[in-house]
């Protein structure tokens, strides 16, 4: 039983925090601060992504710091990126994981006999580094929707996301290629999003009609017949995007759902770009970015 009780009180030990107070190199700043590591064991701190300069991981050893910067040194080890089929792990603590979905690949199996999904690819992940590991599902991506999603290790995590989704997600960001030239390039779409028995979504404009959603949208580049837009969820509705695009007669590509005729990439042209969030465990604030895809760009 004191066995227990002593590990438990080691794993909640806060972080070590070091404030810079002049310019300086990570690597000397760090052996200064931490005398009691030497410089292999810094640089398996730096690998594994486990320094943070004001909340950002950094390997470089000779990273140059500036005064007023803080330097975390996490017990996370976030490691190299690890890919599996359809997914790409960008991010995993003893809390939770993060993944950039590729498009074609369901977030959770909707019957028994899809195998290729997020969820079990790290299900199968986190089996081989315990076998006691569990996965929870926090949000969903479309199937043919790419970019980050976030999982939960444990049924508790899971429970802080969907009790206070809307305090901890800071910022949720898409980029669409859409059908025409989208005028005015920038505003604000909202409506009662519902869904009928055909699992297709409609916007109403009366009250209490399904649930509110609100969308805001800016144009990052035209070309004639196609737009590229950045898009900002303040709502995470069921195929939100997708539903207000259709509402102002500029279709996600490749989304014939919902209207879209044309389909120059081969693929829904719909890409989660950005998730930033509080760390529903240690309070951090983390913020994760995926590039644009290839295709999107080669349209525009």
């Amino acid at each position: 039983m004191e066995n227990k009780k002593n590990k438990s009180s080691v794993s909640q030990r806060p972080d070590p925090v070091f404030h810079v107070k002049e310019e300086c190199e990570l690597m000397r700043f760090l052996m200064e601060k931490m005398p009691h590591k030497n410089r292999d064991n810094i640089k398996t701190f730096l690998r594994d992504q486990q320094v943070l300069v004001d909340d950002i991981p950094v390997s470089k050893y000779n990273h140059l710091l500036m005064p007023g910067q803080v330097v975390t040194v996490t017990r996370n080890k976030i490691g190299p990126k690890k890919s599996y089929f359809g997914i790409t792990i960008v991010y995993e603590d003893n809390d939770i994981i993060v993944i950039d979905k590729h498009s074609g690949v369901l977030s959770v199996a909707t019957g028994h006999r899809e195998k290729n999904t997020a969820y079990s690819h790290l299900y199968d992940h986190v089996k081989k580094n315990n076998r006691d590991g569990k996965i929870f599902i926090v949000h969903r991506l479309d199937r043919e929707t790419s970019g980050l999603m976030l999982f939960a290790k444990s049924t508790r995590v899971q429970k802080i996301f969907q009790k206070s989704w809307n305090e901890i997600i800071r910022e949720r960001c898409y980029v669409a290629l859409a059908e025409g030239v989208v005028d005015p390039p920038e505003g604000e779409i909202s409506s009662y999003l519902k869904e009928n028995r055909q699992m297709v979504v409609y916007s109403g404009q009366e009250d209490g009609d399904g649930q509110w959603a609100v969308t805001r949208y800016e144009t990052i580049k035209t070309v004639p017949g196609f737009s590229l837009l950045k898009l900002s969820l303040r709502t995470g509705r069921k195929n939100q995007i997708r539903v207000h695009l259709k509402d102002i007669g500029h279709p996600v590509t490749g989304d014939k759902k919902y209207g879209a005729t044309m389909n120059p990439i081969g693929r829904l042209g719909l890409h989660a770009m950005v998730l930033a969030f509080r760390h529903p465990v240690n309070g951090r604030e983390m913020r994760f970015e995926t590039p644009v895809p290839r295709k999107f760009h080669e349209v525009v």
